[in-house]
């Protein structure tokens, strides 16, 4: 059976700088590499001769192998320490990279699924090595600033790879990046012994973290509605990103320049935002309550975005994108802390469950947006079924008991 966590002590409560640098470093390493493939999208279609779009289902393997490795996580770090399942999670980034530099889709494949084995424990690695360390006055900031590496991660690979395949070739790109997470991987056994002390077990691997999970989902009506806000929020995030340059050029006449700077303020706003609402979140209004007020927020900038046509002014349409990047792409970091807060003890465990909801509505919600503008047409239908659902989400929250923060 797993074993809950030790509560903090308060000796150890000071802002936690290494394992903070630590966890974000990992998160933006693994990051690139999940996100390598789509930035080098061009070269390697022409390469092994196949249709561009199919890399796109990369990114989507990773998430939805690491819903699994999500889960499954806890087990491993109670097993091993969250610092060699950090450098499992760096382990899985290099093999990925290496099995994709043999070429094909079928090796593109595989390697997605090498680094989904692992890419799920990322957040439960962050909480484990986290929370003891860090003040539950800051608490909420300190891993929403962690967060900011997620999209970090992604700006980095589409600013880095693309000039090094140009002069390098692409195999060339993957190959450097396996250099710093192949460093990374050998330095943390500097801190490993001390910051995995008390963890392990030299028996066999515990299997009792997926009970464990199973059990939190059954006895905290609280966390069930969190996972069903999280879901719903994440999968607005990936459709904003999926949707707004094409949408933006085909319907509503922008530019290509244009219409990509509306999806970079949408991305900035949302790491401007992360540690933001951190910080509000510690010093002024509750995490849920953010969260249920962002519901609101998506639902309004998502109504909004599906009347983008012609006749809207620039300077509108921009105020759209950086109000939802400021919401749905801002949400992350806060949903994680309450995820861990919910959890209890088992905080390593639910912020797996927080993971796996979050990768779920990132993998399943986007295709459903695209099938319905499919069917419909236009992007009006996607947009207004996923601002009501946003909207249901906030209410569903909202409806715990007031007294959770």
């Amino acid at each position: 059976m797993t074993h809950p966590v030790p509560a903090p002590t308060p000796a150890a409560l000071a802002f936690p700088t290494g394992p903070l640098g630590v966890t974000m470093a990992m998160q933006t390493l693994a990051t690139m590499a999940a996100f390598s493939v789509p930035s080098l999208a061009p070269a390697i279609a022409r390469d092994i001769g196949v249709d561009g779009a199919l890399t796109g289902y990369f990114v989507s393997l990773v998430y939805g192998v690491g819903i699994v490795s999500s889960l499954l996580g806890a087990g491993l770090i109670h097993r091993f320490g969250a610092v060699r399942v950090t450098q499992l999670i760096l382990l899985a980034a290099v093999a990925m990279l290496l099995i994709s530099v043999s070429g094909g889709v079928v090796m593109l494949a595989a390697g997605a699924v090498a680094l989904g084995t692992a890419y799920g424990a990322t957040a439960p690695v962050s909480a484990h090595l986290l929370i003891p360390r860090t003040p539950p006055s800051i608490l909420n900031l300190v891993l929403s600033i962690r967060q900011v590496s997620v999209p970090l991660g992604g700006v980095l690979a589409a600013l880095v790879l693309p000039p090094v395949a140009l002069h390098l070739g692409w195999k060339a790109a993957l190959l450097i990046l396996a250099v710093p997470i192949g460093v990374m991987l050998v330095c943390l056994e500097i801190p490993r012994r001390k910051w995995d002390e008390g963890s392990g077990d030299p028996g066999k691997l515990r299997t009792g973290s997926l009970r464990q999970v199973r059990r939190l989902l059954a006895g905290n009506a609280e966390l069930r509605r969190l996972v069903a806000t999280s879901f719903v929020y994440s999968g607005l995030q990936l459709s904003f990103i999926a949707f707004t340059t094409v949408q933006l050029t085909s319907r509503a006449g922008f530019g290509l320049v244009a219409a990509g700077q509306a999806l970079a303020l949408f991305q900035v706003t949302g790491v401007i935002a992360r540690p933001f609402w951190g910080w509000v979140a510690d010093r002024f209004i509750p995490a849920r309550r953010l969260l249920v007020g962002h519901g609101f927020a998506m639902g309004l900038a998502s109504c909004a975005a599906a009347w983008f046509g012609p006749q809207w002014p620039v300077a509108m349409v921009f105020l759209v994108c950086a109000l939802a990047g400021l919401t749905v792409n801002g949400f992350t970091g806060i949903a994680y802390a309450e995820f861990a807060r919910l959890g209890g003890a088992y905080r390593t465990e639910a912020t797996g469950l927080g993971s796996a909801a979050l990768f779920s509505g990132v993998l399943i919600l986007p295709s459903v947006g695209a099938w319905l503008v499919t069917m419909s047409g236009s992007y009006l239908l996607a947009y207004s079924a996923f601002g009501a659902a946003a909207v249901i989400a906030g209410l569903l929250l909202a409806s715990g008991p007031r007294k959770a923060n």
